[in-house]
């Protein structure tokens, strides 16, 4: 069995074939986040050692390059002039095929997948061509191959123009976000009709977390009432973009009801986590998916909000 679409992810093979491509763009998003949310993964990690060619591309930090800087929440979707000139920064043209590679410097906190998943959904949301290296940077070095040591710039490229996006953009927000009042009425659906709830609400943290004994995203523990749980890392085999096979990751998907006919909405604690399960679903060509960009830092604050936590 295999994905539906194969092409969001690439073999360390198949980059090492494609190094020399000028049309090819690897940006490493590692994180490596501080308390204040800076993020010292370039000089901790990526100058050290880095895949040959490839540009640091901060994600991660409160106000990354594919973050709204004026936003009160981190990680907030970007505007489409600031993806574009995030982009050529990096040296990325129009028209480059954008290969996103990670690391996990801390396991259990800094897990590369979901960083490379949130720059994907963006990314690929905004109609650039991206992918992401199966395995990450732990696979790439483990098989022996090349890394370097010193800075690996192309120079900086004319910021391309907002590449339209048809059917991805609804009254001029992107189909890939969900906002606060989408998963009110989700819950308001969820109360009103069970099992056959018109939107599937989907928990992408830990058990622990969402029964409340866990690590609690804001001033109030557990999770959204009416959502299911699907930890993202059900979903992959290590923390650094090593996602299970297709045959187990569509079986799973099933078990959970993620792949039936019903939309999903995916949230975790601030939107990054989540991005792998929608992630997952993109393999398999399910497009009714968004990600709710204020997650859990937005909803909890909201003492008007239905959270239930098990735990009492």
């Amino acid at each position: 069995m295999a994905f539906s679409n194969p092409q969001y992810l690439v073999s360390t093979d198949w980059l090492a074939e494609h190094l020399d491509d000028p049309a090819v763009r690897v940006l490493d998003v590692t994180a490596k986040l501080t308390s204040s949310l800076e993020n010292v993964a370039e000089a901790d990690h990526f100058a050290p050692a880095h895949i040959p060619g490839s540009v640091f591309f901060d994600v991660s930090s409160g106000k990354g390059v594919l973050s709204d800087p004026d936003a009160a929440l981190p990680w907030t979707w970007p505007s489409p002039d600031r993806v574009a000139a995030s982009l050529a920064a990096a040296g990325v043209s129009e028209g480059d095929r954008v290969i996103l590679v990670g690391r996990t410097p801390r396991p259990g906190i800094d897990a590369g997948t979901m960083w490379c998943t949130r720059a994907w959904w963006t990314l690929h949301h905004s109609g650039v061509d991206c992918a992401i290296l199966q395995g990450g940077l732990e696979r790439w070095e483990a098989e022996g191959r090349p890394v370097a040591s010193s800075p690996d710039r192309r120079p900086e490229a004319e910021p391309a123009p907002a590449i339209p996006s048809p059917g991805w953009v609804v009254d001029g927000r992107s189909s890939a976000l969900a906002t606060k009042a989408d998963v009110v009425a989700a819950v308001e659906g969820i109360a009103q009709d069970g099992p056959a709830a018109p939107v599937c609400l989907v928990d992408a943290l830990t058990e622990d977390s969402f029964d409340g004994t866990g690590t609690a995203y804001g001033p109030r523990s557990g999770h959204i009432t009416g959502a299911i749980n699907v930890p993202f890392r059900s979903l992959i085999e290590t923390e650094t973009a090593g996602f299970v096979d297709a045959e187990a990751m569509r079986a799973h998907l099933t078990e959970t009801g993620l792949l039936g006919d019903r939309p999903v909405i995916t949230y975790c604690g601030g939107a990054i986590a989540a991005t792998v399960d929608a992630f997952a679903l993109a393999l398999f060509a399910k497009t009714d998916v968004s990600v709710y960009d204020g997650s859990l830092m937005e909803w909890t604050v909201d003492s008007d909000l239905p959270m239930t936590d098990p735990s009492g």
